[in-house]
């Protein structure tokens, strides 16, 4: 079983991912959704032996494989995933249908780095040129990793509309 991360919205028993290149949008998606997703494009570009890392990290880490490979997915068997979807909001959906994941939006996760965010501290928040001037009514998380601040304002509400709406129930 994974362990506990502290992320909010997560816990030791919440599926985690890894995806292979392919599915970098799906990725980003994932972890605005709070899970724990791991991409093949963190690894050294040009490994002839990228997909046996992939399994032996889906099978070491206790994650499931997302990837668009046939051959790759064949050989992950219980651990992989075939994403057969070419759109983001389709794949989400064929994951939400398979179980793995809920629709959700917690904005726990670094989009780029996957880092456990915090919330974000008063200087931190000044420092950030993109921050709203207006700040009533948001709260704002920091990646210490990136550096980047979030805050669920009408990028989020967006996000979470494309979600809704490209999403069955």
């Amino acid at each position: 079983m994974p362990p506990d991360d502290g992320a909010p919205g997560t816990s030791s028993c919440e599926n985690r991912f890894v995806a292979d290149r392919m599915l970098g949008t799906l990725t980003r998606y994932l972890r605005f959704m709070g899970y724990d997703t791991t991409s093949a494009n963190g690894l050294l570009n040009g490994n002839a032996d990228e997909d046996s890392l992939l399994l032996a990290l889906a099978h070491d880490e206790h994650r499931i494989l997302l990837t668009r490979d046939h051959e790759l997915a064949r050989r992950g068997r219980d651990l992989a995933v075939l994403v057969k979807e070419g759109d983001v909001l389709e794949q989400v959906q064929q994951l939400v249908d398979l179980g793995p994941v809920e629709r959700r939006l917690p904005l726990s996760r670094c989009s780029l780095c996957n880092t456990v965010l915090r919330e974000a501290e008063e200087d931190e928040i000044r420092s950030a040129a993109y921050a709203p001037r207006d700040r009533g009514g948001y709260t704002f998380f920091w990646c210490e990793r990136c550096r980047k601040l979030y805050w669920n304002g009408s990028h989020g509400k967006n996000l979470l509309q494309r979600i809704d709406a490209g999403l069955r129930f």
